[in-house]
């Protein structure tokens, strides 16, 4: 089952405790199509630069995922530079530089309005829209926010968010959002707008699933060294949105175990990325990697 993502390409600039690289491949959209091309095949819309060459462009390719809808244009690709201290989950932004992304309006191929799986990454709730708009008859549609959109665009939001199965946000995020502190209440909120299922991160305390008749909480991975953050959460929800696509799951009347497992590999792929700077651990891997973390992860609460 084909799974579409729009979001950022970009380029970033990471320091941490482990080491700091200057300028590495990212992007919801990066991060996202990698992880979840281990499960299905993905298609990809964005937007980079001239400067943006055929080695970065061979991260997709070598991935086999779909790149006719990343579109060059003239101009410098989307940067962000950051930098995380010894608590992992705080990050300071040092500079963020939109470039072509200011200007991007994602166009699809029309192959790609038949996706049944769509993956609608932090970009201007107004796209995310437009490009619910464009699709014929998905059969599942997940999307992301942020702090800034919830501040500044709440009704375009709200009104992106109806046309949504799956949200996906971080912990933060659903309290800004909803008004609740309690998450239980967070996600009762936001479910009411729409989207039948509400996944809420929670950084090294895991994630949290809430649908209609059941609350499902993944664990985090205890791992002695992370060496970087950035694109973590986006590889969740690769991980996520993948393991769904690959067993043909709907938003309603799928099995549950489904979307259990599919945060249970969220939270693997999720996991490998932090061991490494960027993309590197995440291109490293093959199937039986994964499928080995999985297995780990159940042993993590397994009670007999």
């Amino acid at each position: 089952m084909t799974l579409l993502v729009v979001g950022s390409v970009a380029f970033d600039a990471v320091s941490s405790p482990r080491g700091k690289v200057d300028r590495m491949l990212g992007g919801s959209a990066t991060y996202f199509s990698v992880a979840a091309s281990y499960f299905t095949p993905v298609q990809v819309v964005g937007v980079v630069g001239d400067d943006f060459g055929e080695e970065h462009h061979s991260v997709f390719t070598e991935r086999k995922i779909g790149t006719e809808g990343l579109e060059r244009v003239p101009g410098k690709t989307f940067f962000w530079s950051g930098e995380y201290n010894a608590d992992m989950n705080e990050r300071t932004t040092l500079d963020t530089q939109l470039n072509v992304f200011a200007s991007f309006q994602p166009k699809l191929p029309p192959h790609y309005r038949k996706s049944p799986y769509l993956f609608l990454g932090n970009i201007d709730p107004e796209l995310q829209s437009l490009v619910q708009g464009q699709m014929e008859a998905p059969t599942l549609i997940a999307g992301d926010t942020m702090n800034f959109w919830i501040e500044g665009k709440r009704a375009e939001l709200e009104k992106m968010l109806r046309g949504l199965h799956a949200v996906i946000i971080n912990d933060s995020e659903a309290r800004q959002f909803s008004g609740e502190y309690n998450l239980l209440k967070a996600a009762r909120a936001i479910r009411a707008l729409g989207p039948s299922t509400v996944v809420i991160k929670r950084g090294d305390n895991g994630a949290t699933m809430f649908r209609e008749k059941e609350v499902f909480c993944a664990p985090a991975l205890p791992l002695e060294e992370i060496f970087d953050p950035t694109g973590a959460g986006d590889s969740f929800a690769g991980g996520f949105m993948g393991y769904l696509a690959s067993r043909g799951a709907a938003a309603q009347g799928s099995e549950e175990n489904d979307f259990r497992r599919a945060m249970i590999y969220g939270s693997v792929m999720g996991s490998f990325t932090v061991e490494k700077f960027g993309l590197e651990r995440l291109r490293q891997l093959s199937r039986e990697q994964i499928d080995a973390r999985f297995q780990q992860f159940q042993r993590l609460v397994q009670v007999d």
